[in-house]
This record gives structure tokens, sequence and C-alpha cells, in this order.
């Protein structure tokens, strides 16, 4: 039997090579504290599991859901979406709703790139990017992220073969795994950059909400930017949502794309040859987290911040100096010596010894070596027992 090819550069994945790692440490007796997974513990809102409920004694909800039906959906995140940044979406053609972000993100390479076409990803930079783009046969060139440029691409570092051959730039601010804020000076760089190659320009958006701004006398609590803001007539971008961090909704798999009504299109063609759409009545919860009271997402934002502060401050107590990151649900930690050079070793050698998961830096891409990524998602007095183990181990 032959296994195509195009599998060959996915043997390896940052959340696969640590599954099998954590499983190990559980079969010799670990305890685990899982940070290596951005899937939190937190609870979806309430009525949002009720408005689910519901839907189940509905059969109307049961059967195949295709795009028309999803207009109530479409309408939802199209307001959603003007209400947070005030430009208008069409949600007929200019909305498509996703199985989670991740199936957008992985799918419109084919919608977007012929065999032998570059696609510009960020490096370090979430697995989906690259492997959408190896199934579509095209070609990865990565952009360097490095704390010297606040972790933000150099598109003049692009050497000019590679850019010609371009046809899609994806980026991620609030970025994971790096925890970097773009500030929309950079997004209307990137935008202009686009429009003079001719490149579609791809920003996934999963952290909108995960932000944490100073508050207090002269400062203000702000937003992360859309890229639509830098592309108000939304020529050449598109940006992917989830519903998974902000309404800590990851197991439902809901999100959708708003952007330019010629990449909208393209994409819907590609999910209609592979997919339909989730159970209705999960839409119907999406709804109901789009529509309904946004306190979850407040609170959901002040617990990531006061762990934050307190995984940040225990490191800091250990030895281990890491800046506070102002967005997403991660740490993003410089690997002390020894292991500067081997982030799997040490999180392969961290799960075994002390149960403690996290992911390698590696994982994401060759400019995230020498690093590790913690994520936030189990209370304080579990995290500050995480450090404690680290400690012992380091």
């Amino acid at each position: 039997m032959q296994i195509a090819k195009r599998l060959q550069p996915l043997q390896s994945n940052v959340f696969l090579d640590m599954d099998k790692a954590k499983a190990k440490a559980l079969a010799a007796g670990q305890e685990l504290i899982d940070l290596s997974l951005g899937s939190s513990d937190l609870p979806p809102p309430a009525h949002v599991i009720e408005t689910i409920a519901q839907s189940l004694y509905n059969p109307s909800t049961h059967g195949y859901l295709l795009f028309h039906g999803t207009l109530d959906f479409r309408q939802a995140a199209a307001r959603w979406y003007e209400q947070k940044f005030g430009i208008s979406v069409n949600p007929e053609t200019e909305v498509l709703p996703l199985i989670g972000s991740q199936e957008g993100t992985a799918h419109l390479p084919l919608a977007v790139l012929n065999p032998g076409d570059y696609a510009l990803l960020l490096d370090p930079g979430y697995p989906s990017h690259m492997g959408g783009v190896h199934f579509a046969s095209g070609q990865i060139h990565a952009m360097p992220l490095l704390a010297e440029n606040d972790f933000l691409p150099v598109f003049a570092d692009i050497p000019a073969p590679v850019l010609a051959q371009s046809r899609m730039m994806v980026l991620s601010y609030p970025h994971n795994p790096t925890t970097a804020i773009a500030p929309l000076s950079f997004f209307k760089e990137a935008v202009a950059f686009c429009q003079q190659h001719n490149l579609v320009l791809v920003h996934d958006f999963p952290y909108v909400d995960l932000v944490f701004q100073e508050t207090g006398k002269g400062k203000d609590q702000s937003l992360a930017p859309s890229i639509l803001q830098a592309d108000p007539d939304k020529s050449v971008s598109i940006e992917f949502f989830t519903l998974s961090k902000s309404y800590n909704m990851g197991g439902f798999r809901v999100g959708y794309a708003i952007g330019n009504a010629e990449l909208i299109r393209a994409l819907r063609k590609i999910k209609a040859a592979i997919d339909f759409n989730q159970y209705r009545g999960i839409l119907n919860g999406a709804i109901a987290a789009l529509t309904g009271p946004q306190n979850v997402v407040t609170a959901t934002v002040e617990t990531m911040r006061q762990r934050r502060d307190a995984f940040v401050g225990a490191l800091h107590r250990i030895g281990w100096y890491v800046p506070t990151p102002k967005a997403t649900m991660y740490v993003w930690a410089r690997l002390p010596e020894p292991w500067s050079r081997n982030s799997v070793e040490f999180c392969t050698q961290l799960v075994q010894k002390t149960g403690v998961a996290a992911s390698p830096g590696g994982g994401f891409g060759k400019s995230g070596q020498g690093y590790v990524r913690f994520a936030l998602v189990h209370d304080t007095p579990v995290l500050e027992t995480a450090v404690e183990k680290i400690a012992k181990f380091l």
C-alpha cells in the first residue's frame, strides 16, 4: 500500500508529539498538569448551553444544514463584527460559517494556491497554516518572528524570486504562540504590501478578545485591531474568527470567516465539496453567544489576566524571567541553558519527570526553537504547583 507523498512534510506535529509524551508519562504513573493545549477549562455561558439543549428536542434541527439554512447565524456574525469594529458586513456574500476557524485556514490554500505557488507564513506559527499549504501542493516561505522586531515579520526581507511566486500571506495577531500584538499601523502596511504584490491577505483572529490592556488614569481598555480596519473595502483580505476562546466553546467547533466576497465564494466551493455545517443546535448556541450578554467574555479575560500574573510571578521567583504577555492565554518563555537548543527534548523530559506538559517552541517553526509555550488552562493554585515542579526539574 502506498500513502500519498503530500503527507511526508506532516510526519511531525507539535500537538501529536506532545500527546504521545503525555500518554507515556501517564503510563509511568505521573500526575499530569497539562499546559500544552490552549483548550480552555472555563465553561461556556449558561444561556448558550441551554439554547443548544432546547434545540435537541426540535426535530427540525436534526437534518443536514446547508449554506442558505445558516442565514440567521451569518446575520448574527455580521452584527457582532459591525458592533465591535464599525465596518459593515454583508451576511449573504461576506460571511461563511466554519467548523472552527482551523477549517478555514487549512482549506483556503486549496482555493488560492496552484501547485508550486508560495504562501508567506509566520515562523513560529500555528500548525494548520502550514498543513493547508502542503495539501494544496504549495511552497512555504517562513517569515521569522524575532523578539527584537516585536515578533512582527519584516516584509522587506522576503526574497524577490519568492515574492514573484507568492499568492497569499497569513498573519495572526494577537499571536499564537508568541503572544505578540500587531498595531493597526502594521496591518495598514501589510494591506498595502499585499495590494502592491497581488497577494491574498489572511488573518487568523481567534484571540480577538483576549487582550490585557492596562486600565486606569490616562489608559484605555482597547481591542486588538481587525485586518479589515486596515482594508475596509475588503480588497484583498479575509479574517477568521472562532467562538473557542472568547466563549470557551472549543469542543463545539464553531467559527466563521468575514472578508472579500470573492474569497468567501471560493472557500464556500471548497467547503461544499468536503462537508456541510455543524448541527443546527450548535449554531443556535453560537447565535446566543454572539447576541447575548457579553459578561462571560469580560470574566474570561479577567481570569486569564489573574492566571498570567500568578504564573509569570511564580516563574520570576524561581529565577526564570519571562516577559508578561499582553494578550492570548499563553506564556512564551525563552528556555534557560542548557535547553535553548532543543525545546522538544526539554518538554519531553519535563513531562516524563514532573508530569508538567508544555508545548515546545520548535514545534511551531524554526524560529520558535529556544522557546516553550505554556497554556494558562488551570486555576492559579495548579499553575503555581506546576512552577514548583518546573523549579525542581531545572
